[in-house]
């Protein structure tokens, strides 16, 4: 049993560098580990009794819902309209273009809850445009890779959810009404960065537009943000859960992308429900599989071993906290949000409500945590789809990214040492 944490760590980064799915490396793993102690039929059945009660969870439903209409929308021309709604607001500002591609992947983000199909669509946009009016090719892409993260935070969002579950119920109507204040601060500490960096540049300023095409352009991004509001509204006001504000956010989506926008077919929609069955499969085998190896984590007693070697190390919270903050910055580095939040939650947060952090704000941190590890090497997804993109090397978007990586340090270190900015408006909507 002394080496079971050992052989689960060994065997599942090994697997990880021979390519091996992340699903499978967690389930594999699991087994081998699990075998040290069990016979293999029981291990077996073990496991998959505990991937399928991982599953077994009403709340679960609502990620298929917004997966869709995560899709639909995303196909349905909201990329361009928020671009324009964000280019008449603060289009002429100095570092206007880098300015709009955070705002719009802020936007585009809360509205589709995913970071990869945000750096697609603002990234197809956004980048081709900034590098015409001059700007670095590589900060352009670096801009593009850490904004795209924000709609991790900014609700609807699916990696809340999961923390909810993983957190043995926290309320997610307060997760998502945690989320806005440090997903904005995320925004404008990397909006700060870019009219800095801008500056220092000598970057061309964009002409304001007359007031009448800024009432329009703002106008047509309404309906689509609109989304956002309908969600939370229905949530916080006790309406509707957060299961059937995804299935409302689904035929919103159809109505806005089909029947005003006109921009998705009803011949396309057959391929966007398969797209979306394909995406949740992959979540949920990803949610399943991790159950799986929580539960190996916990019959090994790993978290109540970890948490006692992290409060002897030091009484200092302020200690403890940070090194738990950089041990997922490099968690975030290497695994994906959903199985890192499933597996690093019964972990740590044990040790930080030692520490007096309530589950929200514990919340708030690990997604904001794993977020900036989507923008970071070896694995961050979004790098990968922004060199391709920006026809641009890893190596080279690393030095423009630093500058960004320090702001959004800067805000983690707040949410995480200062309680308010997680809990304040959950406080003030009583939820």
């Amino acid at each position: 049993m002394d080496y079971t944490a050992l052989v689960l760590v060994v065997t599942f980064f090994l697997l990880l560098i021979l390519n091996v799915p992340i699903s499978f490396s967690i389930g594999i793993a699991t087994l081998v580990a699990m075998l040290m102690s069990i016979d293999f039929t029981p291990a077996v059945t073990t496991i998959a009794q505990r991937m399928a009660g991982g599953l077994d969870s009403f709340a679960l439903l609502a990620i298929p819902f917004f997966v869709l209409s995560g899709m639909i929308m995303g196909r349905g021309g909201i990329a361009k309209r928020l671009i324009n709604c964000a280019l008449a607001l603060i289009g002429s500002l100095p570092g206007g273009l880098a300015l709009v591609n955070v705002v719009s992947c802020m936007l585009f983000g809360a509205i589709s809850g995913s970071a990869v199909a945000t750096t697609s669509a603002i990234g197809s946009f956004m980048l081709p445009e900034m590098k015409k009016q001059g700007y670095d090719e590589n900060f352009s892409a670096a801009v593009t890779a850490a904004a795209s993260t924000t709609g991790m935070l900014i609700p609807p969002s699916n990696i809340l959810i999961v923390y909810a579950i993983a957190s043995g119920g926290v309320s997610i109507a307060a997760l998502f009404m945690a989320g806005y204040l440090p997903g904005v601060m995320v925004g404008l500490a990397l909006m700060m960065v870019c009219f800095i960096h801008a500056k220092r540049k000598g970057y061309a300023t964009a002409d304001r537009l007359p007031l009448k095409v800024v009432v329009q352009q703002v106008g047509a991004a309404i309906p689509s943000l609109f989304l956002i509001f309908l969600v939370i509204g229905g949530i916080v006001g006790g309406i509707f859960t957060a299961t059937e504000a995804g299935a409302i956010a689904v035929v919103y989506s159809l109505i806005l992308a089909v029947g005003v926008y006109r921009e998705v077919k009803p011949k396309q929609l057959p391929d966007i429900l398969l797209k979306s069955a394909e995406t949740t499969a992959i979540v949920m085998l990803l949610i399943g599989a991790s159950t799986a190896m929580s539960w190996m984590l916990s019959y090994a007693n790993i978290p109540q071993n970890i948490s006692a070697f992290m409060l002897e190390v030091s009484d200092n919270p302020i200690v403890i906290l940070l090194l738990i903050n950089l041990l997922l910055i490099v968690v975030g580095a290497f695994l994906d949000m959903t199985p890192a939040v499933l597996i690093f939650t019964p972990i740590f947060l044990p040790v930080a409500a030692e520490l007096g952090m309530s589950p929200l704000q514990f919340g708030i941190m690990i997604v904001l945590n794993l977020s900036i590890g989507l923008c970071s090497p070896p694995v961050g997804a979004v790098l990968f789809i922004t060199c391709a993109i920006a026809k641009t090397r890893l190596d080279k978007i690393i030095r423009p990214l630093l500058p960004l990586y320090v702001a959004m340090f800067v805000v983690l270190m707040l949410v995480t040492y200062v309680a308010w900015f997680s809990e304040a408006l959950p406080a003030l909507f009583g939820v």
